[in-house]
């Protein structure tokens, strides 16, 4: 009884985010976060019936953090660009949790409100009910992979390790047939780390909105 009064949810939430940060997501487990706090992995069932939805507190975690802006005068682009924007901000801190969201989006109420903000984005576009749905996943996906696929991005908690695996692939991607492959050696240095890790992400963002404004475009155009 004396370990549940010194448990806090948010505190264990925290704990188990930090594990995932430093380690990777399969790292997180009752047992794991437990023995962190110092007590029992029934010490924890008082807050989580099991692990799925320790994973499931983590994701409204990551997801609390993207901050859905109040509507405005502005295009609905350029509304959805802010949406999408903090969502990633949101997620970058912690690439290694960021695959939780997929299943957070429509299971807790931080993921409930973007969702619902971006599809009525979409909708003010023209978009049909059906197409801003496939849209909304296709979003989700790519916003997934900017966070977790940011080139050069820290792997661990050892500099010089990363700095090694950075190397490392610049100098596997230096080493392919120039007259074979280029575009892809002369991108080398790019392609192995990030000259500039907010204008990478920035470009992602307009790149996906892009996309987005120009099948919105299509679509009503088709409907005329």
């Amino acid at each position: 009884m004396a370990a549940h009064k010194r448990l806090n949810r948010d505190e264990l939430v925290t704990t188990a985010l930090a594990v995932a940060d430093a380690e990777g997501l399969p790292a997180v487990t009752i047992r794991r976060v437990a023995q962190l706090h110092g007590v029992t992995p029934m010490a924890l069932y008082r807050h989580f019936p099991d692990k799925e939805g320790l994973l499931v507190a983590l994701a409204e975690r990551l997801l609390s953090g993207a901050v859905v802006p109040e509507p405005d005068e502005r295009p609905w682009h350029e509304q959805l660009r802010d949406v999408l924007g903090n969502f990633l901000d949101a997620l970058r801190p912690h690439p290694n949790a960021a695959m939780l969201v997929f299943n957070g989006m429509v299971t807790t109420e931080p993921g409930l409100a973007v969702t619902e903000r971006a599809l009525a984005l979409m909708a003010q576009g023209g978009m049909s009910v059906e197409r801003s749905a496939d849209a909304a996943s296709q979003i989700l996906g790519s916003l997934v992979a900017l966070a977790i696929a940011e080139p050069g991005r820290d792997l661990g908690p050892d500099p010089e390790a990363n700095e090694d695996a950075v190397r490392a692939k610049r100098a596997a991607l230096l080493a392919l047939s120039p007259r074979r492959y280029p575009h892809i050696v002369a991108a080398a240095d790019a392609m192995a780390a990030c000259a500039d890790q907010q204008l990478y992400f920035d470009r992602g963002v307009d790149l996906i909105v892009t996309g987005v404004r120009d099948a919105a475009r299509a679509e009503t155009a088709d409907a005329r």
